[in-house]
């Protein structure tokens, strides 16, 4: 199935825009993390949005995703790795594919700072979706850097692929990961290479490798949509929510502050507003 749009984030700005959509009849797919699991749902207390005062963000959160249910907007719980704009978009969850005529991005803060060296061989080495490129390392060694829950089990996707697996992260070794994949605890990480990856400095000592799966919990918008433009760190936006790249909107924390629910929402509804008047506009 080709959705209308799919939003990308299931907080307050998702969320308004995808009752939006759905209020102008458009077929909607919301794609996020658990909404118990969003720094909103952790406020013991949110007094400044507008007639609801003295809710907790559980409580608000919770009548958020009620009402886009009520509505219609189907919703799943995965992370997307990548995005394809042609002809609409194709967006990756795990190893399904999801596709829209439109796109929202409401992912909220990826706070993640890039290693020395990862976005210069994104693309050469460096990759943050298993599933798209590990058939590409196939009896190759590659190093997987665990920031996400589900690495352990993507590390040992590579190592059933046929790759031959190091597994590095900044605490324990996790209890999920399979004990033949030799673990590396480190915090200071730096990707190596030349024409391609090399390596990856841990701590100081180079682990030699052909590619690097950095899996962090979120994958930043710019990294999936190459040429979406930024400004200060914050995806730009006109008073629309349109970015630079046709068909694709954002709203929420994600274009800057303040980081406010009040201010999400109300972005997310003019982003959905406006992603429906990009469709009724014409043939995409």
């Amino acid at each position: 199935m080709v959705y209308d749009i799919i939003v990308l984030g299931s907080g307050p700005a998702g969320l308004a825009a995808a009752v939006a959509a759905r209020g102008r009849g458009k077929s909607v797919l919301v794609i996020g993390t658990r909404w118990q699991d969003s720094p909103l749902a952790k406020a013991e207390r949110v007094d400044n949005y507008l007639g609801l005062p003295g809710r907790t963000g559980l409580e608000l959160l919770e009548a958020f995703h009620r009402h886009a249910a009520d509505l219609g907007a189907e919703s799943i719980v995965g992370k997307v790795l990548s995005v394809m704009a042609w002809k609409g978009f194709s967006l990756s969850v795990g190893s399904q594919i999801f596709q829209s005529r439109a796109l929202v991005l409401a992912p909220g803060v990826v706070r993640d700072v890039k290693y020395p060296g990862e976005a210069g061989y994104l693309g050469r080495g460096v990759s943050y979706c298993t599933t798209c490129d590990g058939m590409l390392y196939r009896n190759k060694p590659v190093t997987v850097v665990g920031l996400a829950p589900d690495a352990p089990q993507e590390a040992g996707h590579l190592k059933d692929l046929g790759c031959q697996v190091v597994y590095v992260s900044p605490h324990q070794r996790p209890a999920e990961l399979a004990e033949d994949i030799p673990y590396v605890q480190a915090g200071r990480l730096a990707v190596k290479g030349e024409q391609t990856v090399t390596g990856l400095e841990a701590d100081g000592a180079l682990l030699p490798c052909d590619g690097i799966f950095i899996l962090r919990r979120a994958v930043a918008p710019a990294d999936l949509l190459p040429g979406l433009e930024l400004e200060e760190g914050s995806i730009k936006v006109d008073r629309q929510m349109a970015t630079n790249l046709p068909g694709v909107f954002a709203a929420g924390d994600c274009t800057g502050a303040p980081l406010q629910a009040a201010k999400a929402v109300g972005e997310g509804h003019v982003a959905g507003l406006s992603a429906c008047g990009y469709l009724d506009s014409g043939p995409v």
